[in-house]
């Protein structure tokens, strides 16, 4: 029986493994490779990892990884885990099955995007929906903004910071009075009809094109997507989700199922920055560990 089985591997995957495994506990890191930041160039604001791309983050933890004989890694995915008295049964796509002691999922989020046929050509390359990672690649330079019309004033709100030539793309919304007078204050541009296209050249973004013929040249963008659950395993074991889409859990990713945790965006939907989830996938691992301390379960790189 595994000590702790870690279903994903993100960022916050990745740091619960390594932290369970230098705590020498038996854990095996299930990912089926479907990261949603797979198509990002690259990644910012981790201290020391600064441009890193997101394929190359993982494969250096990975590599990380080998020092240790505590740590199993797989590429597969859980399609079903079933609740036992003391323990978990883990069962894959790839007809893999055992027994664990503890769970963390660590799945992360899916996106919803806007409507418009080719947004996802630009997006991860000219389009983005994080300024703290990636703003300052476009600061000073003409910038579209699309998702729901509440949030993505906010998102032009913090914006501001890094460019001021903005213009919000409500894709056929509606926009209040209020919200109206609120950009105008800001000088933040609303155009509410609908997009047709983007235009541009490998990803790179150029202009916005509207249904009624206007384009509006535009260098890149940002977009605040509805984040969802990237899988149902929380919600089929009887997890209820919060106000904001995360698994609800106490600080530490203990849920109301003994012995399951969630971590990075399957705990939090927001802030998501790979920094906050490996650091979120640190701290389960520590409850982690804790919790098998006190049920008596010890470590030990013997059993692996």
């Amino acid at each position: 029986m595994k000590d702790c089985t870690i279903i994903g591997g993100g960022p916050a995957g990745l740091n619960a493994t390594l932290v369970l495994g230098r705590a020498r506990r038996s854990v095996v890191m299930v990912d089926s490779n479907e990261a949603r930041n797979k198509i990002t160039h690259e990644a910012h604001g981790f201290v020391t990892r600064d441009g890193v791309k997101p394929n190359e983050f993982r494969e250096l933890a990975h590599q990380e990884f080998k020092k240790y004989n505590t740590i199993e890694t797989m590429e597969d995915k859980v399609m079903e885990i079933i609740k036992e008295a003391d323990s978990f049964t883990i069962k894959t796509d790839k007809g893999m099955e055992w027994k664990t002691r503890k769970v963390v999922l660590a799945t992360g989020v899916t996106e919803k995007f806007p409507n418009v046929p080719n947004f996802r050509n630009y997006y991860g390359k000219s389009i983005f929906n994080c300024p703290y990672c990636d703003a300052w690649e476009l600061r000073d330079q003409p910038l579209a903004l699309f998702g729901v019309v509440e949030y993505t004033i906010h998102m032009a709100e913090i914006l501001r910071n890094w460019s001021k030539d903005l213009v919000i793309f409500t894709n056929g919304d509606k926009v209040t009075k209020s919200q109206l007078k609120h950009l105008s204050n800001m000088q933040v541009r609303v155009e509410t009809s609908p997009v047709k296209l983007l235009t541009g050249n490998d990803g790179l973004l150029q202009g916005v094109e509207l249904e009624d013929g206007l384009v509006i040249e535009r260098t890149g963008g940002f977009v605040t997507p509805e984040l969802v659950q990237a899988t149902d395993l929380g919600t089929a074991m009887g997890l209820k989700l919060d106000d904001t889409g995360g698994h609800k859990c106490d600080e530490a990713g203990k849920t109301k199922i003994h012995g399951f945790f969630v971590a990075g965006e399957a705990a939090s939907v927001y802030p998501s920055q790979i920094i906050i989830a490996a650091a979120s996938g640190a701290t389960v691992a520590m409850a982690v560990n804790v919790e098998l301390t006190h049920e008596g379960i010890l470590g030990s790189d013997k059993h692996v």
